[in-house]
């Protein structure tokens, strides 16, 4: 339990001692310290709440880009992308979106693969691409040159893929470095489903 959440919990405490107390007319404390405790408690619940909130703000919420859509007429068929479309320029920062058949169960994932050959597994706060009512989406970023080529690439991944795609983000992001992933070392359960190639619109570098 963090110092804040008992600053707060210790404030609630004397506000209800003292409220309580000259409500019941306990008479355990005199006015003064009823007034003194009361005060003081209010005055911790207030920087309990200030610095909680403080710590525990959260972020800005993201700004993407959505670009062309691809109409696609039921029933689905298979997972595919249907935003962006072959051949776009993209901005640094997109809602990759796309669909799904019936009864689909894996997890879906996108990875990007620039001009270095390495594979990106990208994600958003579910880490896994967002699934609902046959369609899925999930926030896609890029970081290279302007006009540089990107395959955006579909996997379906069993548990344990997803496991080791979500580990492989949570321990770039602990160093904040993203080398990238060798094919070889993509988990033989991680099936790519679809592929698309798109060009950077803007440079990217050092966007992220």
């Amino acid at each position: 339990m963090s110092a804040e959440i008992v600053v707060t919990i210790v404030g609630a405490a004397l506000i209800l001692g003292a409220v309580g107390d000259a409500l019941l007319r306990l008479n355990l404390m005199n006015p003064t310290l009823r007034l003194l405790l009361g005060g003081s408690g209010i005055l911790l619940v207030i920087y309990g709440g200030y610095s909680f909130g403080g710590m525990y703000q959260q972020g800005p919420l993201e700004q993407v880009a959505i670009g062309n859509r691809l109409q696609i007429e039921p029933p689905i068929q298979r997972v595919q992308v249907i935003s962006p479309l072959e051949g776009d320029s993209v901005k640094c920062r997109i809602l990759t979106m796309g669909v799904y058949p019936e009864a689909h169960e894996e997890d879906i994932w996108v990875l990007l693969r620039p001009t270095d050959d390495k594979y990106y597994p990208q994600s958003d706060h579910t880490n896994t691409s967002y699934k609902r009512d046959g369609q899925w989406q999930v926030i896609t970023r890029f970081g290279g040159d302007e006009g540089e080529p990107y395959d955006l690439i579909v996997y379906e991944a069993d548990a344990s893929a997803s496991q080791f795609f979500s580990e492989t983000i949570e321990n770039w992001k602990e160093v904040e470095f993203y080398p990238g992933l060798e094919l070889a070392e993509i988990p033989e359960s991680a099936r790519e489903v679809d592929r698309i190639v798109v060009f950077l619109e803007d440079s990217c570098r050092g966007v992220f």
